[in-house]
């Protein structure tokens, strides 16, 4: 086994999740490609005393499923999932499907009713278990990121082992920032828009739930937003890439949707009335994530980036949204993608991608390469 593998499972188990002995763990592996990771990590839990509970599952399956599943019988599945997950301590996702487009003709209403049916699971897992979800390398994330199978396996393991605990330090001085900010504008090619996130918990992203990882993130005042903002990454969302998408607010709430996909825009934001809100506000600040690859979970990462999330927001930095929506939508403000600013309170503290103050510098990618 490719020793990148083991030291990815050991720190996926000993940091990520922290794993103690005693502990019951999913493992939910979607993919045969993760088989190796998954073999690595049922050997990582053992050594630390846990108890690995494995879950196997393939992309094209669920599909099969999705497309013929009775509401009742989502249901019942959400009840089945829901009582395994209350009895455990912690959660390892990996993701390992060979199409993104798995999805794209299951019926948006199939998936709404299904994310619907699912959302008790989800809450559960992410407030009270340890958890972590990553993607494993493979063919077609090679040929999304417009790179060679095995210079995309260079690239992800330095990513996703990446000196996390070094990368948290590093923002401890943007989680004080946040938390002592009131106004927040974006102004970029397409966007200008102004939000509150006062008396909004800031929470750093290190290693600890994704990987890869590398983000801090609070959430706008629920009413606060007004403005437009134009999102230049590409996001697959519901089995659809949705590109240039452009939301108008008013009083916090989408007045306007525009993109390639008018229509399926507006089914997504009609699943209910908190998809009308925001729910997530987050800095990118991963040194090593630089180009966008049609997976979310390494773009809302990407270096000189801001997500800014329709949907429900998390517990930890809850402004009062509900949804089951959470989409995750990303602004690169690098200079190749258009540049822009991030001001707090009327100041600037990142242009172009780069962070100005002082105190922020070791976010920079230069300075944290550096000490790499």
């Amino acid at each position: 086994m490719d020793d990148r593998i083991k030291t990815l499972a050991k720190n996926l188990t000993s940091y990520s999740v922290n794993l103690q002995e005693g502990d019951n763990v999913l493992l939910d592996i979607s993919g045969h490609d993760a088989l190796p990771l998954a073999e690595a990590l049922l050997e990582a839990s053992y050594a630390l005393g846990a108890n690995p509970y494995l879950h196997l599952s393939e992309p094209r399956l669920t599909r099969a499923y999705l497309k013929g599943a009775r509401e009742s019988q989502m249901l019942d599945l959400a009840d089945l999932e829901l009582a395994r997950m209350k009895k455990m301590d912690a959660y390892i996702a990996v993701r390992a499907g060979d199409n993104s487009a798995e999805l794209a003709d299951v019926d948006q209403a199939q998936l709404a009713r299904y994310a619907k049916a699912m959302s008790p699971v989800l809450r559960d897992r992410v407030d009270r278990s340890r958890w972590v979800i990553l993607r494993y390398p493979n063919g077609a994330m090679a040929q999304s990121a417009n790179m060679s199978t095995a210079a995309f396996e260079d690239f992800y393991f330095q990513v996703c082992n990446l000196n996390y605990s070094q990368l948290s330090t590093a923002m401890d001085a943007l989680v004080q920032r946040m938390n002592q900010t009131d106004q927040v504008r974006l102004v970029a090619p397409g966007t200008d828009i102004t939000f509150s996130i006062k008396g909004i918990d800031a929470v750093k992203c290190a290693g600890e739930c994704n990987i890869p990882d590398g983000e801090v993130y609070t959430a706008p005042v629920k009413d606060s937003a007004n403005g437009v903002i134009r999102y230049n990454v590409p996001s697959r969302y519901r089995g659809t890439t949705f590109e240039n998408v452009t939301l108008t607010f008013e009083n916090g709430r989408i007045v306007h949707a525009d993109g390639n996909h008018p229509d399926l825009l507006e089914a997504i934001f009609d699943t209910d009335e908190g998809a009308h809100y925001l729910g997530e506000f987050a800095l990118g600040c991963n040194p090593f994530i630089l180009n966008p690859m049609n997976d979310i979970l390494f773009d809302e990462k990407i270096a000189g980036s801001i997500h800014l999330t329709p949907g429900s927001a998390y517990d930890d930095a809850f402004n009062g949204n509900k949804s089951d929506v959470h989409w995750d939508l990303v602004l690169i403000m690098r200079p190749e993608w258009g540049g822009g600013d991030v001001y707090f309170d009327g100041e600037c503290i990142r242009r172009d991608g780069l962070f100005l103050p002082e105190d922020l510098l070791p976010l920079n990618p230069d300075a944290f390469i550096t000490k790499e």
